[in-house]
């Protein structure tokens, strides 16, 4: 009798965790259904086209010109930020450069500068009549090269994103095991050899993985190539869909041909990375170890470290300074939106970090505990969003609300759900890919050992496995905080009427020429994303030794 009590309470308990684990798949689907939603758009609208219209788009040598910039902006962008960063994080992480911590630091730090905003800054320096052509016209230099165009666009990114790669790569060689490079040395390698044979096939997968964030910001970035009066896809996406007669279907093609292209740049990454991985299960040698001296090169590695850090960080602190100072008058009567803009950014940063992080739990858990092509699907189903730049997302969003959303979306009413949306939308994989990490590292005998004293699931998923997945469901939740508080294209097409934002309001003083207005909110903007970014490194344990 107690043998077949035994056998219906085990039935039981499987009954339970099949439905279980059958309701967390189906609200997983409907997460990945709802993240490619909005792509939808990109089909119905680029359909109305038609094809005379549509091979006109494809074939005008205005076309052609924005392909072969976007190519070449992101290619050149990626390729120099790969090859500023791999060697910084090289030096921080296995030499003796002085003052390591500091510069460790010190490069991380840009990623908290929105590429427009460096921008600004940028371009009030070294434009003409800038700060920069006043201080040298009394030597009489009378011009300096111009900023505008490829070249600025292209240096102003690189100086803004290389971040990405170098804290990848950071990290890799600081797991990484050195004592094969050591091996490597013992049979007669030179320096060079052994990087080249041992360390960069261990760090390849880490450097990828930083250029293809790299690569994907640089091809969706918009509020610089529109400062810097480069054509790209996203600057004249824009254009299109602000045009008269079919100016959005026009977007949604031009929108569909920057997914493709998109698309072309993943399946790179793709092939680049291979099947390569880095081992993160123990046995390490000591990766930080300053193992390599420079001697009398100490100090020119040392100064060019500081010159990046310097031309990245001290040009806008410096151009803000100056904008506050002269726009002190303007900023007392500015005071008021400035709170305003404030609260938005925060209140609207916070509510897509919450979402963004409950939306990411049931991807993020079924993705690191059931291995399946269907738990796979789902979460690379999360990435397809970040891959497709704000503008386009912010298009289709449009559309969709004024197709679908009736009086709700005239009125005003779904506009704030709508940008949330979109921003979960944005950067929803930042969350899943951190809170994955958190359940990866909690080892399943813990809950299960829970259960087995009588607790139900969802009071042993509060009591033992929420607290130790906490860190990285933390930092995911301040990573999207941090994105969300910086991005531009998709708050200008989809903010409620009159909800200004740091980032529309830096934008409007910026396009007006009322540089004095952009500079509190831009400074504000910094601090803030600045402890986003502490508290992401504090959550995630990151060691800047």
């Amino acid at each position: 009798m107690a043998g077949a009590t035994g056998t219906e309470r085990t039935d039981e308990a499987g009954a339970e965790q099949r439905t279980r684990s059958l309701g967390l798949t189906l609200l997983a689907g409907t997460i990945a259904v709802l993240v490619l939603l909005p792509l939808s758009w990109l089909f119905i609208a680029a359909g109305q086209v038609g094809l005379s219209n549509a091979a006109d788009l494809l074939f005008r040598s205005r076309t052609a010109t924005v392909v072969v910039n976007s190519f070449l902006m992101t290619g050149t962008i990626t390729a120099v930020s790969v090859l500023l960063a791999v060697p910084m994080a090289y030096l921080t992480v296995r030499t003796d450069l002085p003052f390591r911590r500091f510069f460790t630091v010190a490069l991380a730090l840009p990623l908290v500068v929105p590429s427009y905003l460096g921008a600004f800054a940028f371009v009030s320096a070294f434009s003409p009549r800038g700060e920069f052509q006043t201080l040298l016209a009394p030597l009489g230099i009378e011009s300096i090269p111009s900023i505008y165009g490829f070249q600025g666009a292209a240096f102003i990114i690189t100086l803004y994103t290389y971040p990405y790669v170098f804290i990848t790569t950071r990290a890799a060689l600081k797991s990484l095991d050195t004592t094969l490079v050591d091996a490597a040395r013992t049979l007669e390698h030179t320096r060079w050899e052994a990087f080249k044979r041992v360390t960069w096939p261990q760090i390849r997968p880490a450097v990828a993985a930083g250029a293809l964030l790299v690569a994907l910001y640089a091809l969706s970035d918009f509020g610089t190539p529109q400062i810097m009066r480069y054509d790209v896809f996203t600057r004249v996406i824009y254009v299109e869909f602000n045009s008269f007669g079919q100016g959005q279907n026009m977007a949604a093609l031009l929108s569909l041909q920057l997914v493709a292209v998109t698309a072309f740049i993943l399946a790179v990454e793709s092939r680049v990375r291979g099947g390569a991985r880095i081992d993160t299960e123990g046995g390490y040698a000591s990766g930080d170890e300053a193992s390599v001296h420079l001697g009398r090169w100490r100090w020119v590695a040392a100064a060019a470290c500081a010159l990046v850090a310097g031309v990245a960080l001290v040009v806008p602190l410096a151009i803000l300074g100056l904008w506050a100072v002269r726009g002190s008058t303007s900023a007392v009567n500015y005071s008021v939106d400035l709170v305003g803009m404030s609260l938005n950014s925060i209140g609207v940063s916070v509510a897509a970090a919450l979402v963004a992080a409950l939306a990411g739990l049931p991807v993020a858990y079924l993705a690191a505990r059931r291995d399946s092509w269907l738990t796979n699907l789902f979460e690379r189903a999360t990435y397809v969003g970040y891959a497709v730049p704000g503008v386009v997302l912010g298009l289709a969003l449009v559309f969709l609300g004024s197709q679908y959303g009736g009086a709700l979306y005239r009125q005003g009413l779904i506009a704030f759900p709508l940008l949330v949306f979109a921003y979960v939308v944005r950067f929803l994989p930042q969350a899943v890919g951190s809170t994955r990490a958190g359940f990866l590292q909690v080892s399943p005998a813990l809950p299960e050992a829970a259960r087995t004293l009588g607790r139900s699931p969802l009071s042993t998923f509060r009591s033992v496995t929420l607290p130790l997945v906490a860190p990285g469901l933390l930092a995911g939740a301040a990573l999207v905080f941090l994105t969300t508080m910086k991005e531009l294209p998709a708050t200008l097409l989809l903010r409620p009427p009159g909800f200004d934002t740091l980032v529309t309001g830096i934008w409007r003083a910026q396009r007006s020429f009322e540089f004095g207005k952009a500079a509190v909110p831009a400074i504000l903007l910094l601090v803030v994303s600045a402890v986003s970014m502490l508290i992401i490194l504090k959550a995630e344990g990151y060691d800047v030794e």
